[in-house]
């Protein structure tokens, strides 16, 4: 099987490492609530200007909204990776495809990165900041260009190495 995987491995990586920090974001929040509580609260009580009785809560949304979204892009990622592998894609183009599935990985950073931002500079700045608009079409961006070229290969017969004449 790991001979199998060879061609996705670049992608899976990204994918798998999603997951993990999916995973880390919900025992983190299991265990240590009070401190993202607190992260809010001091940047909001450091900074009232650019808040609103709002920010608290959809700030903590924001992390909230990171580890959702690096769990459940990681889990449907892994499905598409296994179709890269079982597919006709050439070998060179399967190991492209699985990068661009696997830069889905950035949009949940993208999440994080507003939670980390909103507190000092406020929420509509953090959702506009240029770190996380890069991160946004990083991920949004890689990841609907690699399920079309997955999409043009197994509906399409696109990418496919060329069969010996």
């Amino acid at each position: 099987m790991n001979t199998q995987l060879t061609d996705i491995k670049p992608g899976l990586a990204l994918v798998l490492f999603g997951l993990a920090l999916g995973v880390v974001l919900g025992v983190g929040f299991g265990l240590y609530e009070d401190a993202f509580q607190d992260f809010i609260s001091e940047g909001i009580a450091a900074h009232p200007e650019v808040h609103n009785s709002k920010s608290q809560h959809k700030i903590w949304r924001y992390v909230q909204r990171a580890h959702f979204h690096f769990t459940g892009i990681a889990a449907f990622s892994i499905g598409l990776l296994l179709l890269v592998s079982a597919s006709t894609i050439k070998r060179k183009l399967k190991k492209v495809t699985s990068m661009l599935i696997g830069l889905g990985f950035f949009y949940p950073v993208s999440w994080l990165s507003i939670f980390f931002l909103a507190p000092s500079i406020g929420r509509k700045a953090a959702h506009s900041h240029i770190i996380a608009e890069l991160f946004a079409i990083i991920g949004v961006g890689g990841l609907t260009i690699g399920i079309l070229m997955l999409v043009a290969n197994v509906f399409f017969g696109l990418l496919e190495e060329r069969k010996p004449e």
